[in-house]
């Protein structure tokens, strides 16, 4: 029998240092996150992130809390609560960090007499702290727990036209009332050597900005590759003028060199260039989270009017939107099939 298990990324049980602070340590703890040697990565995570980190991001957290929860973790219910009667198998809903683990979401599909179970990690681009750190902990609770279990996956969808319509329409459900100088295509953030890791050809990714318009084996895998696309795809798709967007990378951690340009740096320049009402989408995300709601259109809209910006508008991800949620039901019914 087949089943789906739709995972997203998680989040704290609450908006306190005392639940962040688990939640981070699980987090910046996988390997596929912070990528250097286990003891490096403790001295650096235990020994001096989560020592200041859990309050600041318990304040952030605070700001964007809702009554029913975790903005994240309501909106991927809301997605499952959708899809689930959409889809001819069963269906269940996890996180790679925090609840419900994907443990549970596997013993839910097994309860009900699941062997075969479609993974389906909510990210539209590859990357090796979203999509292949999901995977990798679905297989080893499969080794662990459930043996006889088989696995395939939903792989990165930042170029289906499905996809790409459902961001189309909901940019421009939003965009159509808003007279924008500027829009600003934020995603988040990774260290450039994540790029290289993930380049099968080993050679390829050179992060100048040829290689990602340069046809190779290695964009299946290219989260950089897989940004740009998507933004080329849904800008073409709305007739939107290259001078008039860019692509910025938004949430970096201190130390290490990460993908450019910047998304605080570069909106906090923009006013001085005339430009004045700006938008911005967050597509890496496909439910608004601490990155999107926080980050963006708190602290980003904050610091561009403080530099002198007039209107600022943060596009809101698909969420539990009708027709998205109808496309992921679509993508598991194919492959029910």
């Amino acid at each position: 029998m087949k089943g789906t298990l739709l995972i997203n990324l998680g989040s704290p049980e609450s908006p306190t240092p005392k639940d962040v602070k688990p939640y981070l340590d699980e987090f910046l703890m996988d390997k596929y996150v912070i990528d250097v040697p286990f003891l490096l990565r403790a001295l650096l995570v235990r020994g001096i992130i989560l020592r200041k980190r859990p309050e600041d991001s318990a304040e952030a957290y605070s700001k964007i809390w809702w009554e029913e929860g975790s903005p994240l973790i309501v909106l991927s219910k809301r997605m499952f609560e959708k899809v689930k009667p959409q889809v001819q198998i069963p269906v269940a809903l996890a996180m790679r960090y925090g609840n419900p683990t994907i443990y549970q979401g596997l013993k839910e599909l097994a309860d009900k007499g699941v062997t075969e179970v479609l993974l389906f990690p909510l990210y539209p681009h590859h990357a090796m702290s979203s999509t292949v750190t999901v995977l990798e902990k679905a297989e080893e609770v499969r080794k662990k727990h459930f043996p006889n279990m088989k696995f395939s996956s939903v792989p990165a969808f930042y170029n289906k036209p499905d996809y790409i319509q459902n961001l189309a329409d909901l940019m421009k459900s939003h965009l159509d009332n808003f007279e924008y100088d500027h829009l600003v295509f934020s995603y988040h953030g990774l260290p450039e050597r994540h790029i290289r890791k993930t380049d099968v050809t080993k050679s390829h990714c050179k992060i100048d900005g040829s290689c990602c318009n340069t046809p190779s084996p290695a964009h299946e895998f290219c989260y950089r590759h897989q940004c740009y696309e998507t933004t080329k795809l849904v800008t073409a798709a709305l007739g939107i003028p290259k001078e008039k967007y860019s692509v910025t990378f938004q949430s970096r951690l201190a130390g290490d060199k990460w993908l450019e340009p910047y998304t605080d740096v570069e909106i906090n320049k923009m006013p001085a260039k005339g430009i004045k009402k700006l938008a911005v989408v967050t597509p890496a995300f496909v439910a608004d989270c601490l990155e999107t709601l926080e980050e963006i259109a708190m602290r980003a809209k904050e610091e561009f009017e403080e530099n002198g910006g007039e209107e600022f508008l943060a596009v809101p991800c698909l969420n539990d939107g009708e027709e998205w949620c109808k496309t992921m039901s679509n993508w598991i019914n194919d492959w029910a099939k």
